[in-house]
């Protein structure tokens, strides 16, 4: 599966490049991000390092890694604000995750990304998707909820599944 550009309504999903990491490292650079995934926000070299070892793609062969930049399309500010990212089985299985910096948070972007994330996903034969979610994050679980998954009683690696099955 190969990402392809898409809209939400505020925002265009753009397949990852490395050239992104100049902009996302300012995004990506409060370290308040990493409160529930730990580490620490990377520099703009570590950025575009991890940036190619994502393009390069899944170890294998048949999971795909597909990883979006938001652009805003707001005419006042527009720009880069977050990421959303997919990790695609063979077998129908999406698990998927996403990210607002500091500045954009608490508008909504994330859990329109998330949205517009599974119907795409949606209408390419993925017929499950997941996300894990720090239990102590309302914000992500709130995201989570938008996108149409539901809270399972799994947890993995101190993290709640949370899931949605698709109608393909």
């Amino acid at each position: 599966m190969i990402p392809t550009d898409f809209r939400t309504s505020r925002l265009d999903l753009v397949p990852l490049r490395v050239e992104h990491a100049d902009e996302m490292a300012a995004v990506l650079g409060d370290p308040a991000l990493h409160t529930f995934i730990g580490g620490a926000p990377d520099d703009v070299e570590a950025l575009r390092a991890r940036y190619r070892r994502m393009l390069a793609g899944s170890p294998d062969p048949g999971v795909s890694w597909c990883n979006w930049v938001l652009r805003l399309r707001a005419e006042d500010r527009p720009g880069l604000v977050g990421t959303v990212q997919a990790t695609v089985t063979p077998e129908g299985l999406a698990e998927i995750a996403w990210v607002v910096g500091t500045p954009w948070q608490g508008r909504g972007f994330a859990s329109e990304a998330a949205r517009g994330l599974v119907e795409w996903l949606a209408g390419r034969h993925v017929r499950t998707v997941v996300a894990h979610v720090h239990p102590d994050h309302a914000a992500s679980a709130a995201v989570a909820r938008s996108a149409g998954l539901a809270a399972t009683d799994v947890v993995h690696d101190g993290e709640i599944r949370w899931e949605a099955r698709l109608g393909t």
